[in-house]
């Protein structure tokens, strides 16, 4: 079973003696399944089965279903006058001018008229039907087709956005051990020139630091991020509906990520978390295209 993406585009057509039905399918990203169908008012009766369809084969997405009609040029060739209401015409109106003794004459023009057409094959409206279904059943086997071509793409460069994201976290974590000495003598630098008048209890002081810097740490949320990335990982090598499982793991990701940024104010650990949040952010918005 393969990777969906929302956004695809499938083509069926079906010929029969006298029709050929053609049906494309258009799909976008949808958090629900949305359906619209353009088609003639003939196809009513079988709309039900059609979307059942589409029901069936697919979890979510907004469908824009067009299926379209025309008349085989064999069957046109075949001319739309009828013989048998030109013949019926002549043996009504030849008489009535014999009658009378009035010429009869008649142009082959007059019976181009809409009143001399045949009238339709009693069977096409099953033979539409059936056309209309197989052209259908096509469109969705070729949308299918695209929408796994497309869903491979974006895992693809999914996970290279999630490549940077590592390789960001990586560089956080080798920063993350020389935070507590930059933030260590930055305090004691500063009071010791708020209190240079003043004997302190350096000891006291060592732990207040201590208590300062575990409150800044930020080994835990590294650990939890790294967890989370490996199940996105593995959700994005998997199958099938995996749309809202990376919605969710990616919040958690950006949850760990802002919690190190806003813990951290080594600048070089500040512009890994800004990178590590572009592209989770680019993750997000792609994967909305996934089913």
């Amino acid at each position: 079973m393969a990777v969906y993406s929302m956004t695809g585009f499938g083509k069926g057509e079906s010929t029969g003696s006298s029709y050929t039905l053609t049906t494309e399918i258009k799909t976008v990203n949808n958090r629900f399944k949305d359906f619209k169908f353009r088609m003639s008012s003939l196809f009513n009766s079988i709309e039900i089965d059609l979307r059942s369809k589409l029901e069936n084969e697919f979890k979510r997405g907004s469908f824009d279903i067009s299926v379209s009609y025309k008349k085989n040029d064999k069957a046109v060739a075949e001319f739309y006058v009828d013989p048998k209401k030109v013949s019926a015409y002549l043996d009504l109106m030849k008489p009535v001018f014999d009658e009378k003794k009035i010429p009869f004459h008649v142009s082959p023009v007059e019976f181009l008229r809409s009143d001399f057409y045949r009238d339709e094959d009693t069977g096409r409206d099953e033979e539409m039907s059936v056309l209309a279904k197989k052209s259908f059943d096509q469109a969705i086997a070729a949308l299918k087709v695209s929408r796994s071509n497309e869903g491979e793409k974006l895992v693809v460069k999914l996970l290279e956005h999630l490549g940077v994201y590592e390789t960001c976290l990586v560089e956080v974590e080798k920063l993350k051990n020389l935070y507590p000495d930059m933030v260590k003598d930055k305090l004691t630098q500063k009071m010791a020139e708020k209190l240079k008048d003043y004997k302190i209890d350096e000891t006291r002081f060592l732990q207040e630091v201590v208590y300062y810097l575990e409150k800044l740490e930020i080994e835990e949320e590294i650990t939890r991020a790294r967890i989370h990335l490996g199940k996105l990982k593995s959700v994005l090598k998997s199958s099938g509906e995996i749309g809202r499982q990376i919605d969710f793991l990616l919040q958690e990701l950006g949850r760990e990520t802002n919690t190190m940024g806003s813990k951290s104010a080594h600048p070089d650990i500040s512009s890994n978390v800004v990178e590590m949040k572009v592209q989770l952010e680019k993750i997000r918005e792609q994967a909305l295209n996934l089913e």
